[in-house]
């Protein structure tokens, strides 16, 4: 399996162009207004974690599995319930998927596993002495 690199972004707004091809954790929630800057991206990151903030009114901190799908990037959510909002470290340590977009599913993830395993399971390392991007 080839290795990817892990990002740890607090904040999705942080996410640019050396990010291309990578596994970013997210601390950010999964709405139309985080997803947008990723989808805004010209190269983009493989896969993207986020929290999904309680799901929000209509679901709204759920969009980015559509959204990111739309432009070819796994969605994974996790639960607000297992990671605080707006950490990324705590959403790799502690967070758990409740959300998947189709690209997702189709790489074999599933729903209920810790973040950890996620990014294991996509070639990232989220072994804590490695080094890793952390903003």
């Amino acid at each position: 399996m080839s290795t990817r690199a892990l990002v740890l972004l607090d904040s999705i707004a942080l996410v640019n162009a050396t990010h291309a091809g990578t596994v970013i954790v997210s601390g950010s929630h999964g709405g139309l207004s985080a997803s947008h800057f990723v989808t805004a991206q010209t190269h983009k990151p493989f896969a993207v974690a986020f929290n999904d903030a309680g799901g929000g009114k209509d679901n709204a901190g759920r969009v980015a599995l559509h959204e990111l799908q739309a432009v070819g990037v796994l969605a994974i959510l996790f639960a607000h319930t297992s990671a605080r909002i707006g950490e990324a470290q705590d959403g790799l340590d502690n967070g758990v998927v409740n959300g998947l977009n189709e690209l997702a599913l189709a790489q074999g993830l599933q729903l209920g596993w810790r973040i950890a395993q996620v990014v294991r399971h996509l070639g990232a390392n989220p072994d804590p002495d490695r080094d890793r991007a952390q903003a």
